[in-house]
């Protein structure tokens, strides 16, 4: 058989010409590598020997394969933070709609990216693997023929940024099963790397810190993305104003933010930055905890180097200054209402972003969502109103596909708390297939929450502190709230989103807090489609993954990455073009080589 670079090679070739669009096909191998990111040597979750993963560089409808390999020793899927899986939740890769990858085992993933744009990553979903790494940056670019509302750029540059422990994901799971809190963590990591030696008292010996490099008079576009655990982050760059024009996929109207920018656990910006400055030292990049005691907290920063080519000596003294009051929530959310949608700016169609209007539309659901911290039995789980998910062993969708009963129970999610005694369910609502859904997220907490959504972009219309009411809603912004699949609820306050229910599916709406996530503050959303079609949801995939009480249907397994398991994955996605073509002489073709 041809070796698989020759048959990605054809395979882009191929896709090209027939008209299609075209193929990113990518292979992963993932596995446990020791690093000591912190000065402390432990293992972390690697893709290709490589800590964080490679940035998967994709354009609007492009078709991405990744054949992924597990060479864990536990379950493995992946999840694409922010990418809506347009009619394909089978691929969303988590836990209510995809059995997991066992060890040994690797899985292709298919997926487009439809109409899409901007800044996102991708992570492993279950229990807790995030906090070891397996995670990397996803940017999908605007098609040649749609402009973006900017000069291009010079360069393009991803910043992972994320709270760290020096324990792996296995002990701080093994510390929430035990009923603890994971405490503060040990710091703050910049693409898997430790602090620049700003400090010896707070900074250890031999850290090894990222240096970003740039050339003086130069734009370039930093795409940030906080993939931590738990902590609320402000990203600033000495010296340097961040113009933010990208959040987790809408443009945005530009404005500068000088003090930085607060970006809560799970969101993706993108900023454009100019290389303006004298260069008469390096310049610190920074990611410092947010709504904490900033004294005790002040080794959980993350300190990297934009190093110019002309730069005449490294960085030194204080760092870029933080916002003042660190408990106080209101700068941060004062700075969040000033986010607005750029209402004339084309995104992955030429339209303009500002041609849905949202704001006219009549809600037809509304769910109001408390969260909040109770014990069950004697165990400390997190909950939303009241309800602790508990995974059943076959994944919702799957279940919903077979007709199972017993799996779940669709709607005895209560829509609105009521302050009833906690419980576990697998927790299912229905969502109307073309309804306009209200979210209210409630947070009664001392901590900042925050809160994503598979399969959607959701309009922020409004957040307030206190206990939301129905006269709330006339304060929304009901005509440029911003778009995206993240987003924070500030302590002691409220967030109500909008979201038009036009995408088929079993979508997961999540803390991405990774311990409530971990510990049942999660639920799915049950788009339905009663016709039936495959213009609407696509079918089953050839691959599908059997567990729980279907797994007797499972047939096959391939346990290493052989040209034969390889070949597997490219035939899976020879049956994904066959659809499109109605034609079998590709594939034969292919295997004739």
């Amino acid at each position: 058989m041809a070796s698989r670079h020759m048959l990605v090679a054809f395979f882009l070739v191929i896709s090209v010409s027939e008209g299609l669009d075209p193929f990113v096909n990518l292979v992963w191998n993932v596995s446990y590598i020791t690093v000591a990111p912190l000065g402390v040597k432990q293992q972390v979750i690697a893709i290709n020997g490589q800590f964080p993963g490679p940035v998967i560089n994709s354009t609007t409808n492009n078709n991405i394969a990744i054949n992924v390999l597990n060479n864990l020793d536990e379950d493995l899927l992946f999840t694409w933070d922010g990418i809506q899986q347009r009619r394909t939740s089978w691929q969303d890769g988590v836990r209510g709609t995809n059995c997991p990858i066992p060890p040994k085992w690797n899985w292709t993933y298919n997926f487009q990216v439809k109409d899409q744009i901007g800044s996102f990553f991708y992570f492993p979903s279950l229990g807790m693997q995030r906090a070891s790494g397996g995670y990397g940056g996803f940017t999908i670019m605007n098609r040649a023929v749609i402009p973006v509302p900017f000069a291009l750029p010079d360069g393009d540059i991803t910043m992972l940024i994320g709270d760290w422990y020096n324990a792996g994901h296995k002990a701080l799971r093994a510390k929430l099963d035990k009923g603890h809190s994971l405490g503060m963590p040990d710091g703050v990591l910049i693409n898997g790397k430790g602090p620049y030696p700003y400090n010896d008292t707070l900074v250890p010996k031999g850290v090894i810190w990222e240096t970003f490099n740039v050339k003086p008079g130069k734009t370039y576009r930093i795409r940030v993305s906080n993939v931590g655990t738990s902590t609320a982050l402000n990203f600033r760059i000495q010296s340097h104003s961040l113009a933010l024009v990208e959040t987790e996929g809408s443009y945005v109207s530009q404005q500068n933010y000088s003090t930085g920018l607060d970006i809560h656990v799970g969101q993706s910006s993108s900023f454009l930055v100019t290389m303006d400055q004298n260069a008469s030292s390096d310049y610190y990049i920074v990611a410092s905890a947010r709504f904490v005691n900033a004294t005790i907290w002040s080794r959980v920063t993350g300190v990297a180097i934009l190093h110019y080519s002309n730069s005449k000596k490294r960085a030194s003294g204080p760092l870029a200054p933080a916002p003042d009051d660190q408990y106080d929530p209101n700068w941060s959310m004062n700075q969040a209402r000033s986010i607005r949608w750029n209402l004339t700016a084309g995104a992955a169609r030429p339209n303009p972003q500002g041609s849905f209007h949202y704001g006219e539309i009549n809600v037809t659901q509304t769910l109001h969502l408390r969260g909040s911290k109770v014990s069950i039995n004697g165990v400390s789980r997190y909950a939303l109103n009241d309800v602790s998910y508990q995974d059943p062993t076959t994944p919702p969708k799957l279940a919903d596909y077979y007709n199972m009963t017993g799996i779940f129970n669709l709607d005895a999610f209560p829509e609105k708390s009521l302050n009833g005694k906690p419980k576990f369910m697998p927790s299912v609502i229905s969502g109307g297939f073309r309804g306009f859904l209200e979210i209210i997220f409630q947070n009664d907490e001392d901590q900042v929450q925050s809160y994503h959504l598979d399969g959607y972009a959701f309009f922020v219309v409004g957040f307030e502190a206190g206990t939301w009411t129905e006269a709330d809603r006339g304060k929304y912004n009901k005509w440029d709230a911003v778009a995206r699949s993240t987003t924070q609820v500030f302590p002691h306050s409220w967030t109500a989103v909008y979201v038009s229910l036009d995408n088929v599916g079993m979508w997961n709406l999540r803390s991405e807090l990774l311990p409530n996530w971990y510990l049942g503050q999660e639920m799915y959303i049950r788009v339905y489609n009663p016709e039936n079609s495959n213009k609407t949801e696509a079918t089953l995939p050839d691959n599908v993954i059997y567990c729980g009480r279907l797994a007797s249907k499972q047939k096959v397994a391939f346990t290493t990455l052989s040209e034969e398991s390889y070949a597997a994955g490219i035939l899976h996605q020879c049956d994904y073009m066959l659809v499109m073509l109605a034609s079998i002489s590709w594939c034969m073709f292919m295997f004739s080589l």
